[in-house]
């Protein structure tokens, strides 16, 4: 039979998602501890790999085993093998023509962000950082110049694997958090923003050079015009720096009803 799993993780430790020599990686760990229980060796695929650094909220995976077994069995079972920072949140049995990717309509990322005269502290790899403010209304400007079908050319890895360039991007929200009593000596105030991105696909380090490109725009180093002639360009080089992937949230793909897996975890909501 071919059962999922929602699977959530702290990528600091790791070398991201898909399988390396070091084995390091979420998927070596997590075929592992799946062999382990299963007794016998377990293959799995993702719907959508994540980089070195970056974290999960709601990874889903599928394999196909000949076991019978409760989901709840699957869920305890292979956590019991499982270091800390990795965990299955939920098991499902599904047709064999499920695919956690292929299945997959659209995916959703979060990025958090601290913006504060020091750096973090115990959140240290699980946000991104800035020192100097952010204007809200000019990212948002600049960020709805990358909805709807594009070439992103200018914001893909030179190591990206994609088939083409072109995605759609449906959703980008922007919010800013737990705003703290202005700095005395810089005159504003320490808060955490939140990044919200939904489309049919990413490219590798997409949503990295849209935050450098968007944090740019924020501090008022480029107007927000600026972001319509990079994705025009369609060249890397006229794009900001790849920002850090501490503060990148894979929340999970997005799959029509009739599959009947579960939307969200608790992993999926303890973000600020």
């Amino acid at each position: 039979m071919r059962v999922a799993l929602g699977v959530s993780y702290s990528g600091s430790a790791y070398s991201g998602w898909q399988s390396q020599l070091s084995g390091n990686t979420i998927q070596d760990k997590l075929e592992a501890a799946l062999g382990r229980f299963a007794t016998h060796a377990v293959s799995t695929l993702c719907a959508g790999r994540t980089d070195a650094g970056v974290h999960g909220l709601m990874q889903v995976v599928h394999f196909d085993t000949h076991l019978q077994r409760p989901p709840a069995s699957w869920v305890r079972g292979t956590n019991t093998f499982l270091p800390a920072d990795i965990a299955v949140q939920w098991a499902q049995e599904v047709p064999d023509s499920f695919h956690a990717r292929g299945s997959a309509v659209a995916r959703r990322y979060a990025y958090v962000l601290l913006q504060s005269p020091v750096r973090p502290s115990v959140d240290a790899g699980r946000v991104g950082w800035v020192y100097r403010p952010l204007n809200l209304a000019a990212m948002r400007e600049a960020a709805g110049f990358l909805l709807g079908e594009h070439d992103f050319t200018s914001f893909r890895a030179s190591a990206c694997q994609a088939k083409t360039p072109v995605k759609t991007l449906q959703r980008i929200d922007i919010s800013q958090r737990g705003l703290s009593a202005p700095h005395p000596e810089l005159g504003w105030s320490p808060c955490y923003w939140r990044f919200e991105f939904e489309a049919n696909a990413f490219l590798h380090h997409m949503i990295r050079n849209i935050m450098g490109c968007l944090i740019t725009v924020g501090q008022g180093d480029q107007p927000p015009e600026w972001m319509q002639q990079v994705l025009q360009a369609r060249s890397r080089k006229v794009a900001a720096p790849t920002f850090s992937p501490d503060g990148l949230y894979f929340q999970g793909p997005v799959y029509r009803p009739e599959w009947g897996l579960p939307e969200r975890t608790a992993a999926y909501d303890w973000l600020p």
